[in-house]
């Protein structure tokens, strides 16, 4: 479908799709298989052709395959690969195969669960179970709860102060609905706050573009955390999901908008949960709703589920998602801001970015831009896997230093167990070998080092993991994930997880090559980036 006949087919079909995939999903837990007979009524209620019931049912993981009475899904996200001595899904099965008649349970891989900090993990249901013995506790009578995400601060003063209770939200909400935009504008451009997700956007640049465009216009939080070792938005909306929401509703006055959603991934129920329960308060405290504060300002917030795919959280694709739609890229422009949500004008912005808004507007921009440095002001959440001493979450200053990070902070690697390579930024990011920390934690510092910030991650690998089982790992995740709308990636990812398999590290260059030249979007074209710093790390062991 080219991309003139799919906005034309969007506009006819796309409108009415937002609560869609919930919809699809009450459906496949009924029947517990989604076949053509299901295909064929979902087209009906959603007014949809068969073909767009099909896609979307075939694209993300949630829908495809059985789920039975008891759905167990397997993370064989990066920490948890490390964790479980590479063998997640095989140490998962054979436990089920001793928890009760085959009939009963049905599983599936995720490939991440957002507790990279007590890996392994497993989603039984919906009740998360992590940490050592987790398998075992799959057959167990009383499993014991997923254990807490630790948080600190490096800061002063700390900026995500709500995760430790200092500052409750919607304090600058009623000041800024007298303010209006330009305030709003003004405060967030002058404190060079840029988009946390990985591409580092400024913030009020992306929020001026969407004013611009004809209303009506939207807000979208992008909940749909994918990067295997990052969960630091699990953490915020779990911990702290009004300040969330009141940064979403700060990004509705500056951009002029009357709606906003937030789009969590699947695999994060709490958050779903939590967040829903917050918006029922904040309705009930007059915070959202019709004539704000006794404002002229209308505005809302609905929660929308996800359905499992990695790819969906690229703004495209998860405006697409969002409508029920296939999350495949769609190529820009235009972009978001322009044409988004029902094609009118929106602007999307990562969890932990909105949650820094708030702070900014009750502390001022310059407060904010001390912090940090020149180019990149501000804080980051950085993540720290499991084999850390110190896992967990920590707020830190852009520009500290990476081996302060990884021995101080994250208090260096278990008893027992020796540090190999460090993955930053998620399955796209990089590793980097021990020698080579010794450059400033910033977007621009980690770029030139052969690797992507992302969203902040850091996942330990000790030298137990075998550098081609690592490999064939990050090739696997990624020919997974692709979401297929462009060869260089769909046919790439699967050829480098066949050569990989077959020892050919070297014909391996020509495909990363042709992925990083001509994939459509930032997945395909951050494959090979990922795999080339691998092999430098593991160059000895893997050769080519």
């Amino acid at each position: 479908m080219t991309p003139d006949a799919f906005v034309s087919w969007q506009r006819r079909f796309g409108a009415a799709g937002i609560g869609a995939l919930d919809r699809i999903r009450a459906l496949h837990e009924r029947r517990g298989t989604i076949g053509r007979r299901e295909r064929q009524e979902i087209a009906v209620e959603l007014r949809w052709p068969v073909a767009a019931a099909t896609g979307s049912t075939s694209f993300y993981a949630d829908l495809r395959g059985e789920v039975r009475r008891r759905h167990v899904q397997v993370c064989t996200g990066t920490s948890c690969f490390v964790s479980a001595g590479g063998r997640p899904v095989a140490q998962a099965e054979s436990a089920l195969e001793n928890a009760g008649p085959a009939r009963a349970i049905s599983s599936a891989c995720a490939h991440c669960l957002g507790f990279c900090y007590a890996a392994p993990a497993v989603l039984d249901g919906a009740t998360p179970l992590a940490g050592s013995g987790v398998y075992e506790q799959l057959v167990a009578d009383a499993p014991n709860p997923a254990p807490t995400m630790p948080f600190r601060s490096e800061c002063e003063p700390v900026v995500l102060s709500g995760l430790l209770g200092a500052e409750p939200a919607w304090q600058v909400w009623p000041e800024a609905l007298a303010a209006g935009s330009g305030a709003v504008l003004g405060e967030v451009d002058s404190s060079g706050l840029r988009g946390r997700g990985g591409a580092a956007f400024p913030v009020a640049a992306k929020w001026r573009a969407a004013r611009n465009g004809r209303a009506p216009r939207y807000v979208v939080a992008n909940g749909d955390e994918g990067d295997p070792g990052s969960f630091c938005d699990r953490l915020l909306m779990e911990g702290d999901p009004h300040r969330v929401l009141e940064g979403l509703a700060l990004a509705g006055i500056a951009v002029g908008a009357r709606r906003g959603f937030v789009f969590v991934r699947s695999e994060y129920p709490d958050a779903v949960r939590t967040l829903g329960e917050a918006v029922a308060e904040a309705r009930a405290a007059g915070h959202l709703g019709s004539r704000v504060h006794g404002s002229a300002v209308d505005f809302d917030i609905e929660i929308v589920r996800g359905a499992g795919s990695y790819v969906a959280g690229e703004e495209t694709a998860l405006l697409r998602a969002l409508q029920g739609l296939r999350g495949a890229v769609v190529p820009r422009p235009p972009y978001p801001s322009e044409r988004g949500v029902r094609h009118r004008p929106t602007a999307v912005n990562n969890v932990e970015t909105l949650a820094a808004v708030p702070w900014i507007l009750r502390h001022g921009a310059a407060a904010y831009a001390r912090l940090g440095t020149d180019l990149e002001p501000g804080t980051k959440l950085v993540c720290f896997s499991e084999r850390f001493r110190s896992p967990g979450v920590c707020e830190v200053e852009f520009g500290v230093p990476l081996r302060h990070l990884v021995d101080r902070l994250g208090g260096g690697l278990r008893a027992g167990h020796r540090l190999r390579a460090v993955q930053v930024g998620g399955p796209l990011g990089g590793f980097l070998a021990p020698h080579e920390l010794d450059v400033p934690f910033t977007a621009h510092a980690l770029d030139g080092a052969g690797v992507a910030l992302g969203h902040g991650s850091l996942v330990a690998i000790d030298d137990a993991v075998r550098a081609r089982d690592l490999l064939q790992h990050v090739w696997s995740f990624a020919a997974a994930e692709s979401c297929g709308a462009c060869a260089p990636c769909r046919i790439g990812t699967r050829q480098g997880s066949d050569l990989t398999a077959a020892g050919d590290v070297e014909a391996q260059q020509r495909v990363l090559e042709v992925m990083a030249r001509a994939s459509l979007c930032g997945f395909g074209r951050g494959v090979p980036g990922a795999v080339r710093s691998l092999l430098r790390v593991y160059h000895e062991e893997l050769g080519g």
